[in-house]
């Protein structure tokens, strides 16, 4: 499939997770995509693709007025060693670019850790590409997903 967000509707489809997927601007950062959109930065959820020391990898969802807070991830995951990985370990664990990461549709399943903040909101997140937005209820993401749901961020700097 050339369109990602086609891989990320029909897997959303297949798990009864009703999503909305909109084009929109390129945007520079998340704050200018939250201005495009016209919501609040802490309304995008950034999946951010995390790699363990055993080389699997987890999803963490992290409002975007907030940072993740790696004690805080790894007391919540039971590990260690947790790091952001390089972009093409990113890529090819999710065959989705940074900036553009979403669980829905990842070539592989990994475990997905929702920050506590996001439960019962409705939340825009990546679309598997540029210039697109996912908008989904995080509740029903997490259901889907069978999320962890743990207080795993700090205030943004």
């Amino acid at each position: 499939m050339s369109d990602p967000t086609i891989r990320v509707r029909e897997a959303a489809r297949e798990r009864g997770l009703s999503v909305d997927v909109r084009e929109r601007p390129a945007a520079s950062s998340l704050d200018e995509a939250a201005e495009l959109l016209g919501i609040p930065a802490a309304s995008i959820v950034k999946t951010l693709v995390v790699k363990r020391s055993d080389d699997t990898y987890l999803f963490a969802l992290v409002p975007g007025d907030r940072a993740i807070s790696w004690p805080k991830l790894r007391a919540a995951v039971g590990v260690n060693k947790l790091r952001l990985p390089e972009p093409e370990l990113a890529l090819a664990a999710t065959g989705y670019e940074r900036g553009t990461i979403v669980p829905i549709g990842s070539t592989t399943a990994w475990p997905v850790y929702a920050d506590e903040r996001i439960v019962g909101t409705r939340i825009a997140m990546g679309a598997g590409a540029h210039g697109y937005s996912l908008f989904v209820d995080a509740d029903d993401l997490i259901s889907a997903y069978g999320a962890t749901v743990a207080d795993i961020t700090v205030d943004r700097a």
